[in-house]
């Protein structure tokens, strides 16, 4: 019998979904990045960026400085986050859900491109960050 996470929706409402067999090597990426972010780490982060990324960015800092500004604030400042459906475009680019409480307690989802880039691993490609209805407890 597989493991199952519980949701308890605004309404009560209780749902049970599987949860995924086995760790999928792209989420340590993420989790990777969004770490770097919550410290501070430009650095850090821009290495878990794809190469388009680090080519345009020669500064961690400006890195930074620029998700912030081009509204990811919610990833930099979440206090969590918790994965939902992935996608497999091929077997070297899939799209993952993550699921990110905000500094407020808002409740975002942002949707990661990643790819698996010869001799790097998983990198992030690009996130459409979008804020959800509800709170994070």
């Amino acid at each position: 019998m597989g493991r199952f996470w519980l949701v308890v929706g605004m309404t009560g409402a209780m749902v049970c979904a599987p949860l995924a067999q086995e760790a999928e090597p792209w989420r340590e990426t993420v989790t990777g990045q969004i770490e770097a972010f919550r410290a501070g780490d430009g650095a850090a982060a821009l290495q878990l960026a794809g190469a388009s990324f680090q080519a345009n960015f020669s500064d961690a800092e400006a890195f930074l400085a620029a998700i912030v500004g081009l509204g990811y604030g919610p990833i930099v400042q979440s206090r969590s986050h918790s994965f939902g459906a992935v996608t497999r475009i091929s077997d070297v680019q899939v799209l993952q859900v993550v699921r990110l409480v905000g500094p407020d307690q808002s409740l975002y989802e942002a949707v990661y491109q990643l790819a698996d880039e010869p001799g790097l691993g998983w990198r992030v490609q690009g996130v459409v960050l979008r804020k959800q209805e509800g709170m994070g407890v």
